[in-house]
């Protein structure tokens, strides 16, 4: 006679702390297995690459270095999950399935659709848990932000498990993915023990200067929390998070600061939300009435933004620190999109998933949200046309971040740095920078590009269809309780 079994499937909750479903799951009768599938949705999507897989597997290493004094792990799979169960219903009963919905692209909704399918055709009861207070089937957001703040007060879910709550395969399975202990990475390490010291350091010193820098493209990188991959692929709940933070401000430290970072958890969760509520904003625009924006597609525009060769220093600098690291604060990511969508006046879904790659944070609720909402697509938000030379005066003054990722321009003093094209001959020899040789010159003229875009982008704000599909937008997603933002 076959064991009967519950499975608990880990997806972008990759943690033990305050895992509502695993907690859940460790207390029913059955023994429960531990699995996670690089299936078809991770491994054959465009959207994600070696980077993201390997912070997966960081995180799988570190999760089961705690299951391993509980004699179990976390069995890493490299299939779907349907043919995956079908291997373990050969040897057990399969009574239940514990997880937590997953927001995200439609190829991992279509993936849950067909499983949730499967569990109804075998008997099988999946039971699914809220992640970080975004919920399914809303119609509207009334007092969502009433629900959300509720969500953040709930007790942390404590996980106290025992020896005998597991069970661990005995025989390797068929398409088992073995997790390798990770080598040093020049990306941020994976696992809720990293993610733990990025949290503590950040509420102990670094918020200090968390408002000041926030903006700042090398600053931002000591004084913003780090947090976001960690909360991306869940080895931190954005309750567990918010929680911390207010413990701090309970105590009176850094107010300003604390509450300039907490709502900026809200906001993530509003964008993932309205992502979830809107999710065929993946493939295309969110306001309807601009699909009829018609931008064409320069192959020689894009490929300079992806290299980081547009001749303009802080858009070059940051691409460069992106692909090198995956990290880039909020300020630079919206630069670089509006340099790509108005400048360079190209259609957003040819920019979208290159930064996504790129991004080890990407999350497809914020990553599609923001983008959209920086090409000025939504209808509803200002338009912003970024200035990369006045950015870079502004926050990169002395041009530190400029000259680390583009060492052809360290020589170069500020403010010439940010308009190196504007060199003599003689400078350019004394700098020893040659513009066109050693450095791109510019590849447009943004003084020219941003007056384009701003009139085609506010010719397209009096459409009647951009004008009904802001009314529909506004009344889908805007929060009426206004009161409770600061609860």
């Amino acid at each position: 006679m076959k064991q009967t079994i519950n499975i608990f499937w880990f997806k972008r909750d990759l943690r033990t702390i305050d895992n509502s479903a695993l907690e859940r799951a460790v207390k029913e009768k059955n023994r429960l297995l531990l699995i996670f599938t690089f299936d078809d949705a991770l491994l054959n999507d465009n959207h994600y690459t070696t980077r993201h897989h390997n912070f997966i597997n960081e995180s799988l290493y570190d999760l089961n270095l705690f299951f391993k004094k509980f004699g179990c792990k976390v069995h890493s799979f490299e299939m779907n999950i349907i043919s995956l169960f079908e291997e373990l219903k050969s040897k057990f009963s399969i009574e239940k399935v514990f997880s937590h919905m997953e927001t995200g692209l439609k190829m991992s909704y279509d993936r849950d659709l067909k499983f949730k399918k499967y569990c109804e055709e075998n008997n099988i009861e999946w039971i699914e848990d809220i992640n970080n207070g975004v919920f399914r089937r809303l119609q509207s957001r009334e007092n969502w932000i009433l629900n959300w703040n509720n969500y953040m007060k709930e007790k942390i879910r404590v996980f106290n498990p025992k020896v005998e709550d597991f069970i661990t395969l005995n025989e390797k399975p068929k398409f088992e993915r073995k997790i390798i202990n990770p080598k040093k990475s020049k990306f941020q390490c994976g696992g809720s023990t990293y993610a733990l010291r990025y949290l503590e350091t950040f509420l102990e010193t670094r918020i200090n200067k968390y408002q000041n820098n926030i903006s700042k493209p090398e600053l931002s990188r000591i004084n913003c929390s780090r947090l976001s991959p960690y909360i991306s692929w869940g080895n931190l709940s954005t309750r567990y998070i918010w929680q911390r933070a207010k413990e701090k401000l309970n105590h009176g430290k850094s107010k300003f600061q604390i509450n300039g970072f907490t709502s900026r958890l809200r906001w993530e969760a509003h964008f993932i939300q309205k992502f979830e509520m809107e999710s065929d904003m993946e493939f295309r625009s969110v306001n309807r009435g601009y699909e009829k924006l018609v931008k064409d597609i320069n192959k020689t525009y894009i490929r300079a933004w992806e290299n980081g060769e547009t001749g303009y220093p802080l858009v070059d600098a940051s691409m460069k620190c992106l692909i090198e690291t995956g990290y880039l604060n909020f300020r630079m990511r919206a630069m670089l999109v509006s340099f790509f969508t108005h400048h360079l006046w190209q259609p957003w879904k040819a920019g979208v998933v290159f930064l996504a790659n790129n991004f080890l944070d990407f999350e497809p609720g914020i990553h599609y949200s923001q983008f959209q909402m920086q090409a000025g697509e939504t209808g509803i938000n200002m338009i912003r046309i970024y200035n990369p030379t006045k950015n870079a005066k502004e926050h990169d003054k002395e041009g530190v971040f400029i000259k680390k990722w583009i060492p052809e321009l360290k020589d170069i003093p500020a403010p010439v740095l940010f308009e190196p094209w504007k060199m003599s001959l003689i400078d350019q020899v004394a700098y020893d920078c040659k513009i066109g040789k050693d450095y791109p010159k510019p590849i447009i003229d943004i003084s020219e590009t941003y007056k384009y875009a701003a009139s085609k982008l506010w010719s397209f704000k009096n459409n009647k269809l951009v004008k009904e599909e802001s009314n529909r937008i506004l009344q889908k997603h805007t929060n009426t309780n206004r009161q409770a933002f600061d609860d």
